[in-house]
């Protein structure tokens, strides 16, 4: 860990704080999700790095180091492509590789539909590219679908909750989001809260799992002790509002080479209809050009930090890619 660097870069009017390893000639682009930080992808990081290549991993806007700009409007996935162009601008860096996760997997899946030119090939998991319903906004979809009570509804309204989510212990809370292995929609009850499903927690004693230690847990909860969740909850609260602004590229599909990663336990392979439509054509059609789906046995949702062993296979995975679209960039 010792060998991974920090610094802050000024883009699109914010100060966002970078972590990188590695000085080869290829960069690679992690962006994390919620609630995460660049220190998310530490293992792919150092073994990519091993490798040869760079790795670059931000704390977007509203995380960690990062500025957290006040307005929920802020935190649009326009906002945060900008934020990583101005930031490979900054850094002098032109076309990258691209490895996201959870909400990071939807900001990768945005900065290749609005900048494909800035994008050399994508590794994403967890959450699928699915093309835009002109007919129904999103929340409007969900809330039809889970009810008041699914977790996304739940995060709309500013203020609620957080007020839900400082009434509990932010250790326990990293613990309880990062462990968690129901496949299920996520379900917060009105009148329970997420600080009354911690407390269920610390009923059951439930233990760390090998791959994530107290220093781990101290890590997040430090840092998120300092911000609050308010930067992440605004994601939830942009989510009609990207549907809005992305009206104009209705019908466009993903066309960068791409290759995807889930566990079979992650709650989102588990809505209804992802099996089918990832499996089944859809998403292919969607994205053209995806190369391969690996779907990890007895996986939950942060795959990237439960299955570190694995992290040096999703390495392979993009270093595959990155040979694979050197000799075609060679023979153009």
């Amino acid at each position: 860990m010792e060998k991974i660097e920090h610094a802050t870069v000024r883009t699109n009017g914010i100060n966002m704080h970078v972590a990188s390893v590695g000085d080869g000639p290829d960069t690679v682009l992690f962006i994390h999700g919620f609630p995460e930080l660049w220190y998310s992808w530490r293992h792919q990081m150092l073994s990519l790095a091993a490798l040869g290549y760079r790795a670059i991993a931000p704390d977007l806007r509203g995380y960690g180091g990062t500025d957290a700009p006040p307005r929920v409007e802020s935190y649009t996935a326009f906002h945060v492509v900008g934020d990583l162009v101005g930031m490979l601008d900054a850094l002098g860096i032109g076309r990258v590789f691209v490895v996201g996760h959870d909400w990071g997997a939807i900001m990768a899946w945005h900065l290749c539909l609005v900048r494909p030119d800035r994008v050399k090939a994508l590794v994403n998991t967890s959450v699928a590219w699915f093309p835009r319903n002109p007919e129904r906004k999103p929340v409007e979809s969900m809330r039809a679908t889970f009810g008041d009570d699914y977790y996304v509804c739940r995060f709309q309204e500013p203020g609620v909750a957080e007020e839900d989510f400082a009434k509990a212990d932010i250790a326990k809370l990293i613990q309880l989001f990062l462990t968690g292995r129901d496949p299920s929609p996520p379900i917060v009850p009105k009148d329970v809260g997420i600080s009354g499903l911690i407390k269920l927690l610390d009923q059951q004693q439930v233990e760390l799992p090998s791959w994530l230690t107290d220093d781990d847990i101290s890590y997040y909860a430090t840092q998120f002790s300092r911000t609050g969740f308010t930067g992440g909850f605004n994601y939830y609260r942009c989510l009609d509002l990207n549907w809005e602004l992305s009206a104009p590229w209705t019908g466009a599909r993903i066309e960068v080479p791409v290759k995807f990663i889930v566990g079979d336990l992650d709650l989102t392979y588990h809505f209804p209809g992802v099996k089918e439509y990832i499996h089944d054509g859809g998403f292919k059609k969607a994205v053209p050009n995806l190369e391969d789906v690996v779907v990890m046995e007895g996986v939950a949702h942060f795959l990237q930090q439960e299955k570190p062993q694995e992290g040096l296979m999703l390495s392979l995975m993009m270093v595959s890619i990155i040979i694979v679209h050197m000799d075609i960039d060679r023979g153009q």
